[in-house]
């Protein structure tokens, strides 16, 4: 990457476009750093093997991830008193 840095312009919707700075300001960057490294990421290859990663995760402990889920959730499945139904 070379130090001179280039501006641009694109277009997004309305919501996109808070939804990535919320993202952004998630991250403690700002919203060209932030488009600067999900570019950086998804060209380089960082983000495929964080996929990658994530689906040996979930193929290697997905059982274990859905039973706690299931059991995060169990105290939700039934109404609550005084709740309106």
């Amino acid at each position: 990457m070379t130090s001179g840095r280039k501006q641009t312009q694109l277009r997004v919707d309305p919501e996109v476009l808070a939804a990535g700075k919320e993202a952004a300001a998630a991250r403690g960057l700002d919203f060209n750093r932030y488009v600067e490294r999900l570019i950086v990421e998804d060209t380089t290859g960082v983000r495929a093997a964080g996929m990658a990663a994530a689906q040996r995760l979930i193929e290697e402990h997905g059982a274990f991830l859905d039973d706690l889920e299931r059991q995060l959730d169990a105290p939700y499945a039934q109404p609550q008193p005084g709740a309106a139904a």
